[in-house]
């Protein structure tokens, strides 16, 4: 978590400054204050004032807002914005677009659908991407070149389960005492989140439908697969460390050391493993997940973006939406194109010379290119939090080798209630 010094200079306590609430590293916060210098100089009569998030940032905002001093504008995340919505948290951004249809029509056409898509609830839209990360594999060159093992470079051209744990099995590599000295593959990602990707890559939906879902697929036989799949890496091949493995070294440290040869995780971790993070003899690239015999035939990913919102009540609502616009609009996001931090959500960004710069040593440059449109939601509902709680219990049980992945559907009707009860 960032330091507040660094955030110093965006406005004082007492101003009229529009309050900015997010959740970041210290390099993102960096960037973000770039975004934020840029539009103070290009709207001096506007000023705005950071607020940084704690470790629960979803109770942190329901805190302030239930205490009148919520934010002006709020960081929200896919998983986490719905139930905010529906307590009228959130201001309908549609009031606003509707005012400005060439402004709407120009971000409509510049956006990938399935993350525009992922804050409208409802009948309104409750933010604007702003940044995507979603979920992918890193791997080491070296690793993968010695072990003769070329990846695919696009989701069109996904590998199959089979073939991404035959690659897995040859780069786990075990000393004369049987200890694993190179693991195949690691998570830096929730492991039972993880694990519904892979259901979701054998055909399946985690929830129908993923927004305001009504019912959990969790028993459904392909997606139950998909999550045995993923527990049997570690469980059954062990070619993934499991829970007792990783209690003295974190999965991207195992990768970063040329422990682990591949790792899943987001581009959250990109700026770790290139000159940005210390890692300058690392030599890696990024490919796809895999696909189950049920999946395809190309792989998808989370949609995992952040948006920008503005509070319903807020008294600077007209300033809020000027900044909304400009950080996720065409210059804001050529900020973040060019940081190497954040892969940006407008196409015209996407395809900017900046953005590859910042990522001259990737060679499979589409798996971020192409994600946005591969991207789906895991899951959109204001009952999440108790939906969350409930199957973390019971997916974690299967990742432990506790229980078998077709157990799980005997907990879909205390799911379906929950969802059905909302928040």
């Amino acid at each position: 978590m960032l330091a507040a010094p660094i955030l110093a200079g965006c406005g004082g306590a007492g101003d009229d400054a529009v309050t900015f609430f997010f959740q970041a590293r210290p390099q993102e916060a960096r960037t973000r204050l770039r975004i934020i210098d840029e539009f103070t100089r290009r709207h001096p009569d506007i000023r705005i004032r950071t607020i940084m998030s704690g470790p629960d940032p979803l109770q942190q905002m329901l805190t302030y807002c239930a205490g009148g001093k919520c934010p002006d504008v709020l960081m929200s995340w896919e998983m986490l914005y719905a139930g905010l919505a529906e307590r009228g948290v959130l201001l309908d951004l549609r009031t606003l677009l509707d005012r400005d249809p060439a402004y709407a029509a120009t971000l409509s056409a510049d956006s990938y659908r399935p993350l525009y898509e992922t804050f409208d609830y409802g009948a309104g839209q409750y933010a604007l991407p702003e940044q995507w990360s979603g979920v992918f594999l890193y791997y080491n060159r070296k690793l993968f070149e010695q072990a003769g093992i070329r990846p695919p470079g696009s989701w069109s051209q996904a590998w199959t389960f089979d073939e991404f744990l035959a690659a897995a099995e040859t780069l786990t590599h075990r000393g004369p005492d049987g200890r694993v000295r190179q693991w195949g593959f690691a998570d830096a990602w929730v492991p039972y989140y993880s694990a519904a990707c892979f259901g979701m890559n054998n055909g399946a939906q985690w929830f129908s439908p993923p927004k305001a879902p009504t019912r959990t697929n969790i028993g459904d036989p392909r997606f139950a697969a998909g999550i045995q799949f993923y527990a049997d890496l570690a469980v059954r091949h062990r070619v993934a460390p499991n829970v007792a493995d990783q209690l003295s070294v974190s999965a991207p440290d195992l990768f970063s050391s040329g422990r682990a040869a591949m790792l899943l995780g987001g581009h959250w971790l990109y700026s770790e493993f290139s000159r940005l993070g210390g890692h300058a003899d690392l030599d890696f690239d990024v490919t796809v997940l895999p696909v189950g015999p049920h999946g395809g035939p190309g792989a998808i990913t989370d949609v995992g973006c952040t948006g920008l919102a503005i509070a319903a009540d807020s008294p600077r609502r007209e300033q809020a939406w000027e900044f909304v616009k400009f950080a996720t609009g065409p210059v804001g996001q050529a900020i973040i194109a060019e940081s190497g931090l954040f892969v940006p959500v407008l196409r015209s960004a996407m395809r900017s010379p900046g953005f590859a710069r910042a990522h001259a040593n990737i060679g499979n440059l589409e798996v971020f290119t192409g994600g946005p449109d591969v991207s789906r939601p895991l899951v959109i509902t204001p009952a999440w939090g108790k939906v969350d709680s409930l199957l973390s219990r019971g997916c974690n049980r299967v990742l432990r080798g506790a229980a078998q992945a077709d157990s799980l559907g005997a907990m879909s009707g205390d799911i379906d209630a929950l969802l059905r009860a909302g928040t």
